[in-house]
């Protein structure tokens, strides 16, 4: 039997028992969950606690031994068998074939159903676009190979067939698939590129959170970046994750001193206003109160992989997500490092130069910002021949007598 998931507290359904020799001594939550069996013992456990089940009209603990003539009522909630539901949602297709189908995911889509979230999903409104996705062992992930962030917008793939799933999921285990994110950071980054190579695991403090620990003391994470455009205590850079982790991203940029803007988990603040670009009002904003930013600023750039049917190396990218370009408008226009548009000169600042994709082979950019190349050395000087001595004329002269 598929273990339920969801369970609806509003719906109760009353049972009694009546405790007879051959069941005294055991657990309370243990004779529950063996007379009851499709409700887990971790899920009596909780109705207890919660009073849902008495013993001779009194609440108990999960651990209390049951006793000869003893009398347990049960008001437990329904189980909802667990199923993914085709709604309606807009989806921004990048690609689609009869093996998979690519979206530029927005922000504030959530990935999969879970609690809080069963029926507003990218899965939900994959469903209702491709009608049937591979199941698999986890019910609620029906096509999904990988996940970004609720708050992430970008590129996300997902299996159209059972074949495509084992493929593509083979492909995430062995870290072949590539990709490349972009992010806009608070500060100026020293360095044009640099690689991040920090453990990584569960922070103590939070165990929602990630955070970077001691090497060899947490899960290896690595990620490349470099430097697409500055600005005035910003940055706009490329990141390219050699491993996976969770919120690796947000967390290596948050290590260097360099966190996601608006990243309320990881950042300086939670939201990017005007006058935190040093503008009062802007024909772009309505309402200055308002914030500019309210997520944190990375999104999904591309993705790089083997296609499951057609054995080729397959490239998708996602367009940067609206707010992303606002922000971007607004800080060339605020904090830009080149001088302003003077009307009267009629000439406007030089365009930033193009930048190239990242090296999938490699894992990391194929083509860097200039970097100060180490100076050639200095070729020795070829060691001239010596002359051959001249006799001493007076030999010379004895030599001719």
């Amino acid at each position: 039997m598929t273990k339920p998931i969801r369970v609806d507290y509003e719906t109760l359904e009353r049972h009694e028992f009546e405790i007879y020799k051959e069941s005294i001594l055991q657990r309370l939550d243990i004779y529950i969950h063996k007379r009851i069996p499709e409700y887990s013992r971790t899920l009596v456990q909780k109705l207890i606690k919660d009073g849902k089940i008495t013993v001779n009209g009194h609440t108990s603990k999960p651990a209390y031994e049951i006793n000869l003539g003893d009398r347990i009522v049960c008001d437990l909630p329904r189980l909802i068998q667990p199923h993914v539901v085709a709604v309606d949602i807009p989806l921004e297709i990048v690609h689609e074939d009869d093996q998979l189908i690519a979206i530029n995911k927005p922000p504030q889509l959530v990935v999969h159903p879970a609690a809080g979230h069963w029926e507003d999903t990218l899965v939900n409104g994959l469903l209702h676009h491709c009608k049937v996705l591979p199941e698999t062992d986890e019910i609620y992930k029906p096509g999904i190979v990988h996940r970004i962030d609720k708050d992430t917008s970008g590129v996300i793939i997902a299996a159209k067939t059972l074949r495509a799933h084992g493929a593509l999921t083979k492909q995430f285990q062995d870290r072949v698939v590539q990709k490349s994110y972009r992010a806009i950071v608070e500060g100026e980054v020293p360095f044009d590129e640099d690689i991040i190579d920090k453990d990584m695991d569960r922070s103590k403090h939070d165990f929602e959170k990630m955070a970077v620990v001691k090497k060899g003391t947490g899960k290896s994470a690595i990620s490349f970046y470099r430097v697409l455009e500055r600005f005035d205590g910003f940055t706009f850079v490329e990141v390219a994750p050699k491993t996976g982790r969770t919120h690796q991203i947000r967390v290596h940029m948050a290590s260097i001193g360099h966190p996601c803007i608006a990243d309320s988990a990881y950042g300086k603040r939670d939201a990017l206003f005007l006058r935190d670009l040093g503008a009062t009002e802007d024909p772009l904003i309505p309402d200055p109160l308002q914030p500019v930013l309210m997520r944190q600023a990375l999104h999904a750039f591309n993705i790089q992989f083997t296609h499951p049917g057609t054995g080729m190396i397959v490239s998708y990218s996602a367009p940067l997500a609206q707010d992303l370009e606002l922000v971007l408008t607004l800080l060339r226009k605020y904090k830009s490092k080149d001088k302003p548009f003077d009307p009267a000169q009629g000439k406007p600042p030089p365009e930033p130069a193009p930048v190239a994709p990242f090296d999938a082979a490699q894992g990391r950019p194929a083509v860097v910002a200039a970097t100060p190349k180490k100076p050639a050395a200095k070729k020795k000087a070829a060691k001239a021949k010596p002359k051959p001595k001249a006799k001493p004329k007076a030999k010379a002269k004895a030599k001719k007598k």
